[in-house]
């Protein structure tokens, strides 16, 4: 997990995940229009995922 992903994570966390697909991303959507906070958490989580 690289440093610019973490920084964009923090500003606009569905852009950091498009690279882990269409489904993390719209999930990370969704969450970061329910509010930031959930969709920062979503995003940090799903790019420290190894897989």
């Amino acid at each position: 997990m690289g440093c610019l992903r973490v920084l964009l994570a923090i500003v606009f966390p569905p852009l950091s995940v498009i690279g882990k697909g269409c489904g993390s991303f719209i999930i990370v959507f969704l969450l970061t229009l329910c509010g930031w906070v959930p969709g920062v958490i979503a995003a940090l989580i799903i790019l420290n995922n190894p897989n």
